[in-house]
């Protein structure tokens, strides 16, 4: 099975009901002509013949003779179908030999209707038709003793012993109990009749009676096969004519011979021919069983005798013990139907939850593509038959963001409109899934070229807004192509390592797998479980950088550094292990150990050099922080845990932090409103600067280190000036806001003497003081240089 017929049965919600394969369609159309041209011919040749009928009775007009001949001539034509039918059969001996035992069966009865119309023809004598000639008689057993023959050869298969012994009682009723209408209305008056019949006409009612017994009993119990089953019940309908005739023989006698044969018997070959027609567009095509109401039936047929009797002769008495047994059985029959419709119905409610639970085990709740599991298990089809393979891992950029400033409920809208539009994007050739949270997939069909194409298909979409929202959105796709000897792990992590490196590289981009990526993507990868290991056992410290006063050198404020002293690689840098922290969503956790610890800290300095050694100690709080919920609400309780003056606290926040929506701002007020001071770090690399300082309470700014760099050197006088100028702008919009300024990274004297001179008066930067451990701190704040 393709791919893409994999994806049909994700789309269509389950797998389908297989059926045999049929030929083009053309070719369907053009079989199921041929055997059209017989229908309408039988059908023409009844609906003449009941016309002809309909006239003689009026009119009386015209020889007897007539009405024998519609039956031969619809003979020809049954046939001639049923030949052509025979050579279209290809591959099933079942159906071969039932259809040519029909055949044979078919041509038997044409040659005794033809030898009845012949007869006619030259021995009938005014409105009465002549008897059968023995000849015809037998060659019409034949035709009987052949259908039979035919009918019994098709199997019929119950599902255990139990089905087969309920299948036999069931048959025994129905046999029972149509052969005693059969015989009351038809065999019996024959028998009783004051002027004996012709013992070929007896015999062939009898035929016909068991006939359209065993047929009645034997197509109630056909399944699906090579015979279909509709033709079938066609076939067999065949003794219920010649059943039908006996009862008009026994009913009027001679009388009856006209209206049989112009007006019963032109309906053989039209069944005939309908069967055949049944049989040719029957591929694929599955019947209803309908052997459960074969008893009841029966018992309605007894019933039928029962009331004639009680009406014919009884006296009342007897007439009411029968009319109670009559009415008794039909209370129960209606009563068992009911129940048959009832199981029906309870049945198909099971069936119905059935699939609907395999629906909702392999498919997305909320989006409704293919989940995990069914991701894999059409990956591991794939892979196992030797196709092509080719899986691309999706994951939403920032939709955490999302979450926490739009809420979860715009949130679900965005993965939902995202799903649609990579079922749009995917094609026939692909399975969309999700994977879980943001992350999606595609399974496509083919190899190096089509996981691009489809990226690309992906990206250019997201480059308009999507949902209800509006909401402009990003992604990162990782590519990789199943190869020789791949396994189901060894693709999705090949998928996995390359949508990381989609990531590293700036996002919003697409990547397929090569070898080279293994090693770093996965060091990346193994550093996060490292971060979490790193938090759970203690292995985090902070150290403090001096905030000084430009003229005195005196210790004015703290900034608060996180360090990882890692067991195997020692001191891991902060541009390492942060970004890690950002990725796996740890920031939020390792943010929380650096205010607390911060907090503890400069409780224990205050309390033992007093209010005067420091004044301020600044904690950097990531974007992701304060996204959280419930972010404020911790400051202020881990402030109230160390007895932290609210006023002596800075959170250094970035501009990109600070742009992020609603959440944000309002978290940013509530800190400013109990008193802890905001500081905008990095000040001046931002695209809106001076526009922030108008929304945002900042107290503090921060002029970034790449202003810094540079300041003093007189070589190069325009780079110089302009330093100069945007420190000089940045020192007198602060003054003219009311803003402490800070200027980072003064790497020596000339620099801390310029920015002095421009009208800072406090830097922080590695020539004034070097990042430092508690212990050193304290020692520093123990001296008499700090105070």
């Amino acid at each position: 099975m393709e791919l893409r017929d994999l994806a049909g049965r994700v789309r269509g919600g389950g797998f389908s009901q297989a059926v045999p394969p049929v030929a083009d369609s053309s070719d369907v159309a053009d079989d199921r002509r041929v055997p059209l041209r017989y229908v309408w011919t039988a059908c023409g040749l009844a609906v003449a013949s009941w016309l002809w009928y309909a006239a003689w009775v009026m009119t009386g007009a015209g020889p007897v003779a007539v009405a024998y001949v519609a039956v031969p001539l619809g003979g020809v034509v049954a046939v001639a179908a049923i030949v052509q039918l025979y050579r279209e059969v290809r591959g099933e001996v079942v159906a071969r030999r039932f259809w040519a035992k029909l055949a044979g069966s078919a041509f038997i009865m044409t040659v005794s209707y033809l030898l009845m119309a012949i007869n006619a023809f030259r021995h009938s004598v005014g409105d009465r038709p002549p008897d059968m000639p023995m000849a015809a008689a037998v060659c019409l057993g034949l035709g009987f003793i052949a259908i039979l023959w035919a009918i019994a050869g098709v199997p019929v298969h119950p599902s255990g012993p139990h089905a087969r012994r309920r299948m036999h009682l069931d048959r025994a009723i129905a046999f029972l109990g149509c052969a005693t209408l059969l015989w009351h209305f038809g065999l019996a008056p024959m028998l009783t009749s004051s002027e004996p019949w012709p013992v070929q006409t007896v015999t062939l009612v009898g035929f016909a009676f068991v006939m359209s017994l065993i047929c009645m009993t034997k197509v109630s119990y056909l399944g699906d096969g090579p015979v279909d089953r509709t033709a079938m019940r066609l076939v067999a309908a065949i003794g219920l004519i010649a059943a039908g005739v006996a009862v008009l023989a026994a009913t009027y006698g001679d009388a009856g011979g006209v209206p049989s044969q112009s007006v019963v018997l032109p309906l053989a070959p039209v069944l005939l021919v309908l069967a055949v027609r049944a049989q040719w567009g029957s591929a694929g095509r599955r019947s209803r069983q309908s052997a459960v109401l074969l008893p009841y039936v029966a018992i309605a047929a007894v019933d039928l005798p029962l009331i004639a009797v009680a009406v014919g002769g009884l006296q009342w008495p007897g007439r009411v013990a029968i009319a109670s047994a009559v009415v008794v059985s039909a209370l129960v029959t209606v009563r068992q139907v009911l129940a048959i419709r009832d199981n029906k119905r309870l049945l198909a409610d099971v069936r119905a939850t059935e699939e609907r639970l395999q629906h909702e085990a392999a498919h997305d709740g909320l989006t409704g593509l293919a989940n995990r599991a069914r991701f894999r298990l059409l990956l591991h089809e794939a892979l196992n038959a030797g196709r092509g393979a080719t899986v691309l891992l999706i994951d939403l950029d920032d939709f955490k963001t999302v979450n926490d400033s739009l809420g979860h409920d715009v949130g679900d809208h965005l993965l939902v409109s995202l799903a649609q539009m990579l079922r749009e994007q995917a094609g026939d050739d692909a399975v969309p899934v999700r994977i879980g949270g943001d992350e999606f997939a595609l399974l496509l069909a083919g190899g190096t070229t089509v996981g691009e194409t489809v990226a690309q298909r992906v990206l250019d979409a997201l480059q308009a807004p999507i949902s209800e929202h509006r909401l402009l959105v990003q992604a990162s796709i990782g590519i990789a192509t199943a190869g020789p000897g791949a396994t189901l792990d060894s693709v999705l992590r090949e998928a996995d390592i390359a949508m990381y490196a989609a990531k590293q590289r700036g996002k919003a981009a697409f990547v397929r797998y090569l070898p080279e990526m293994a090693e770093p993507v996965l060091a990346h990868i193994q550093l996060g479980g490292d971060l979490r290991r790193g938090l759970d056992n203690g292995e985090f410290e902070l150290y403090y950088q001096p905030v000084l006063d430009l003229h005195s050198r005196r210790l004015i404020g703290l900034e608060a550094l996180v360090r990882w002293r890692h067991p195997v690689r020692g001191m891991v840098p902060p541009a390492e292990f942060i970004p890690a922290a950002e990725r796996t969503g740890l920031i939020v956790e390792l943010g929380r150990f650096v205010l607390a610890e911060a907090c503890r800290q400069g409780s224990q300095w205050l309390a033992r050099f007093g209010p005067e050694a420091l004044q301020k100690i600044g904690v950097n709080v990531s974007a992701r922080q304060l996204h959280d919920p419930g972010f404020v609400a911790d400051v202020l309780s881990v402030m109230a845990q160390y007895q932290f003056p609210a006023e002596r606290l800075v959170l250094e926040l970035t501009e990109s932090a600070v742009l992020r929506g609603n959440q944000v701002s309002r978290a940013l007020h509530d800190l400013d409103e109990h008193g802890i001071k905001l500081a905008l770090d990095d000040f001046g690399t931002g695209e809106s600067s001076l526009s922030l300082l108008r929304a945002f309470p900042a107290a503090i700014v921060k002029l970034d280190k790449s202003f810094v760099d540079g300041i003093e050197i007189d070589d190069v006088p325009a780079a110089c000036d302009a330093r100069q100028a945007v420190a000089r702008a940045v020192i007198q919009m602060a003054g003219a806001l009311g803003l402490d300024a800070v200027a980072e990274g003064i790497e020596n004297e000339a620099q801390a003497q310029v920015l002095f001179g421009l009208g800072y008066t406090l830097g922080q930067g590695f020539h004034l003081a070097r990042p430092m451990p508690a212990e050193a701190l304290t020692a520093l704040l123990a001296s008499p240089v700090s105070a």
